[in-house]
């Protein structure tokens, strides 16, 4: 590995502590007025020594939602964060816009055609079924799903995925209301901190896709077809940890299997109380869930692992997933405020608390890493694995996919009798993505003509009981690729097993439901679901910099590894597509000092 001297700037130095000094400001005291960003690079060159990269990445987090907030609050630690870093205010996660492709892309360089995962539930055309013993007759192909339905704990599902910690705080969970949940906060954060750091240890091998050609398990590492950030900083002999929602989050391992030393995944689709909620369907749980993960990065802030009981050093690549801002979006109401956004485009109520909330617990870490004296040494990168759409509610149109689906698989059979649904798989949250059990050009090209021919009934978000008033066109969508050109949609290799057979572009505004229990998505191609906030903040990066060219989130990978003086190129998707450091990162164009 080539080492050298790098040459950065003498005002990122400041960044970290003025943002400190900003968060003397009460939280709860966030001035409304006017952003003021002075865009010039006020610094001079010197030597400063990148070796922490602290990645936040906020589900539903929009660039328009952090220019609001640091518009109306520029006392907040997001926008001191915004004005001592490098904005860039025109960046765009992958297509599919999910959590798994999402978190990948800033974790690989790639997007899904390249690390082979779409979705966090998905269908793969070689594996078999989840317990497949007989593995020479049993035909391939089957549903591949990376959520809590892979967890060792089900009926309930539970907040330790199985591991079956023993503490009341956990183990009442299933039994209490929503105000006892809440109450437990504290107590609730102590014990969760004693969940594993290797959490394909709570992954069900029953539950999991098999292997052909071993009839073994695959575990979710072993299914991503390229290296990651994680393990590229092992080889290098550096620390690494990240905390996220579900252990399949183990995939971030990489093919390696050992590429995150520290992970710390409570499943967040558990049982939260006698209700049946889970962390998702109540925002004040969203928040107390955030919570749990947000005292996993303080201990390792503080040099800690996770739990905070055997000290490890600080790692070089860390960070964690935020789930508030994501929930505050979909659902209609929580806690009494209005989910989703105004009429006029800016936060709703419980968007608004939600920010707010994020934004108090940025300033914890950022109070952490000043008082740790690791502001010269720190960078943080603040972004989304994906956006929500739509933010205009009266935009707003539920359609049934089931229904769809159906009618779709009824119209095949009445001219193919006596075969399989042709419908094998779909995931439609606002896209359409799907696997045939019959992918000849026949079946695609009956499928793609179906889809948009079909006229679907449609709800609006003023029918409070899910009516239908309304019809959409084409099945809700714009277009649809199938076979070959959804490969290429994707720069998948033609005849992945992986890549999906047919992919649905919406319409504005459609979200794919048959209920109305929310009133945003991601997961498709609109604006909305894409534009999502990056900004890159701290040790090693010019400040008071705004950089308006379009980026890609897969740039965080390589300008990860830059920033630590890595060689970018060791990342395989970096390689395969080409992927470049984020422009402007260190006072230069997009130079990639390792070629």
């Amino acid at each position: 590995m080539l080492r050298r001297s790098r040459a950065f700037f003498a005002g990122v130095g400041i960044a970290l502590v003025a943002l400190v000094g900003a968060i003397a400001t009460p939280a709860n005291a966030r001035p409304e007025a006017s952003r003021t960003s002075d865009t010039s690079d006020k610094h001079v060159e010197h030597d400063q020594q990148v070796k922490h990269a602290l990645l936040i990445s906020v589900d539903g987090l929009h660039q328009s939602d952090l220019a609001y907030y640091v518009a109306k609050f520029p006392s907040s630690a997001l926008a001191h964060l915004v004005a001592n870093g490098t904005d860039y205010t025109n960046a765009k996660t992958t297509f599919p816009s999910d959590s798994f492709p999402g978190m990948l892309a800033q974790l690989t360089g790639g997007g899904a055609g390249t690390t082979g995962v779409y979705y966090d539930d998905t269908y793969n055309h070689a594996l078999l079924p989840a317990g497949t013993r007989d593995c020479s007759t049993t035909q391939p192909g089957t549903e591949v799903a990376w959520t809590e339905g892979a967890d060792r704990s089900q009926n309930p599902i539970t907040l330790d995925a199985g591991q079956q910690i023993n503490s009341p705080a956990l183990t009442h969970l299933p039994t209490n209301t929503l105000a006892q949940t809440l109450a437990e906060g504290p107590a609730l954060t102590a014990a969760i901190l004693k969940l594993t750091h290797t959490p394909q240890t709570l992954l069900d091998p029953g539950a999991l896709p098999v292997d052909p050609a071993t009839c073994l398990p695959v575990y979710p590492h072993q299914y991503i077809k390229v290296n990651t950030v994680f393990e590229v900083a092992r080889a290098n002999g550096l620390r690494t940890a990240w905390s996220d929602k579900h252990p399949a989050y183990e995939i971030l391992n990489g093919p390696s299997g050992t590429g995150v030393q520290d992970l710390f995944t409570p499943e967040i689709n558990s049982a939260a109380d006698n209700a049946g909620d889970d962390w998702t369907t109540n925002n004040a749980l969203t928040r107390e869930y955030d919570s749990t993960k947000v005292a996993a990065v303080l201990n390792e802030i503080d040099g800690f692992d996770h739990s905070g009981t055997q000290r490890v050093g600080t790692p070089a690549v860390f960070g964690m997933n935020f789930q508030t801002v994501s929930t505050a979006e979909k659902l209609p109401t929580s806690n009494g405020l209005a989910g989703g956004y105004m009429p006029d485009g800016t936060p709703g109520p419980l968007l608004r608390q939600a920010l707010n909330y994020i934004d108090d617990q940025l300033a914890a870490m950022v109070q952490r890493i000043a008082h740790d004296g690791l502001t010269d040494s720190t960078t943080i990168i603040l972004s989304a694995k994906h956006g929500q759409a739509p933010n205009d509610p009266s935009t707003l149109r539920r359609v049934d996919d089931g229904a769809i689906i159906d009618a779709m698989n009824a119209a095949w059979a009445a001219k193919h009798p006596n075969v399989a649904p042709l419908v094998a798989f779909a995931v439609d949250d606002d896209g359409m993505i799907m696997s045939l059990s019959d992918p000849t050009p026949t079946a695609l090209a009956f499928a793609k003509n179906y889809l948009l021919s079909h006229s679907a009934p449609a709800n609006r978000i003023t029918d409070p009981k899910g009516i239908f008033s309304t019809s959409v066109a084409a099945s809700g969508l714009t277009a649809v690729y199938t076979g070959p050109a959804a490969d290429a949609l994707f720069g998948a290799k033609a005849g992945d097993p992986h890549a999906p057979d047919l992919v649905g572009i919406a319409q504005h505004g459609v979200v794919y439901t048959g209920g109305v229990k929310k009133i945003a998505e991601h997961g498709g191609d609109a604006p909305e679901d894409r534009d999502v906030a990056l900004v890159v903040s701290g040790a090693g990066v010019a400040h008071h910099r705004t950089v308006d060219a379009r980026v890609q989130t897969t740039q965080i990978a390589p300008s990860i590894l830059e920033l630590l003086d890595l060689n970018p190129h060791d990342l395989q998707a970096v390689r395969i597509e080409h992927t470049e450091i984020l422009p402007s990162l260190s006072g230069t164009d997009s130079t990639d000092r390792h070629r």
